[in-house]
């Protein structure tokens, strides 16, 4: 039996000030108000009869006891999560087919969840399951070879097909380590090193170069790289410098030892995953598949993303309906 006053709201607070150090930052994330948070974590802390965090100190850090509660409590709610989306995916067993195409950006951990998710739910179904780049898939889409895509927005209206905005995906600045204390302050350095690019023709590289022609950088052109991994593989190496999002740093875990990110010096920017779906599917289905996609992503991507990098609360964020 759970202690008196420890309670699931109180564990989501407490999570999200360990992330942030803030009450008004872990308002944000919790959509509770200020006053709020402070008392959720108050009877949190007096249910287990110590400090969590450290009040006298902006930001909030952890006592000892609150680090070693953290570890427990960050493992339930990513079980209970975990649950709740793989019950949200359970009432499609009247469709007799069902053809997905995903975005590469999932290949790590959440296709392959998903795909056991539907595989489980469609039981009478034929199931196809497509992985690919956010142009192909919406060009799929497109030729109507697809019924529910996910993929970067290019943020055209598309005929016959109805979206539903899902992430918000920032772009970032991937550096190796130690090239940089601040970017911000260090403008120069970018040139000490090359700009990697994305290949050209992929979507997401055409719109980092729309970003930076807005803010009149150029850099030179020699590298243009069209696997992901390949490209933060060469920042490891220190062959130079790139400009990625949160889900394409999260997939490149085997190098996050060699890298820092940073926010874009520039301004900020940000890319959008949506959920596509021909307009002549019933809304629920789309709907249904999304709520279950958005968990995961909470789950899976923006949960260790804010908790390695806790600037990004707030801005690598699934995008609620």
């Amino acid at each position: 039996m759970l202690l008196k006053g420890v309670t699931l709201r109180g564990l989501e607070v407490f999570e999200a000030l360990a992330k942030t150090g803030s009450v008004a930052q872990a308002a944000e994330i919790t959509g509770l108000s200020q006053p709020a948070v402070s008392q959720q974590l108050r009877n949190l802390e007096k249910a287990l009869g110590g400090d969590l965090v450290d009040h006298g100190r902006r930001p909030m850090v952890l006592t000892p006891a609150g680090r070693n509660f953290l570890v427990r409590a960050e493992l339930v709610l990513s079980e209970l999560r975990l649950a709740q989306s793989e019950l949200t995916v359970m009432d499609l067993t009247h469709l007799s087919t069902l053809t997905i195409g995903l975005i590469d950006d999932f290949d790590n951990d959440l296709t392959p969840r998903l795909a056991t998710i539907l595989a489980d739910s469609l039981t009478q179904c034929r199931l196809k399951m497509v992985t690919a780049s956010s142009l192909e898939i919406c060009r799929a889409m497109d030729a109507r070879e697809l019924n529910i895509a996910v993929a970067a927005s290019t943020g055209e209206l598309r005929d016959g097909v109805t979206e539903y905005p899902m992430i918000q995906d920032p772009f970032i600045l991937v550096a190796p380590r130690g090239f940089f204390k601040d970017p911000q302050n260090e403008p120069d350095l970018l040139n000490e090193l090359p700009f990697l690019r994305y290949e050209r023709e992929q979507l997401i590289s055409r719109q980092i170069e729309a970003h930076l022609h807005r803010y009149k950088l150029d850099y030179e052109e020699r590298f243009e790289i069209g696997s992901h991994l390949a490209l933060m593989a060469m920042v490891a190496r220190r062959i130079g410098w790139a400009i990625t999002t949160p889900l394409g740093y999260m997939r490149a875990a085997r190098f996050h030892e060699q890298l820092d990110v940073f926010p874009l010096p520039s301004g900020s920017c940000a890319r959008t995953i949506s959920m596509f779906a021909a307009s002549d599917w019933a809304d629920r289905v789309p709907r249904d598949v999304s709520t279950t996609v958005r968990r995961l992503v909470q789950t899976q991507m923006v949960d260790p993303a804010v908790s390695r990098l806790p600037w990004l609360a707030g801005e690598f964020r699934v995008i609620e309906t």
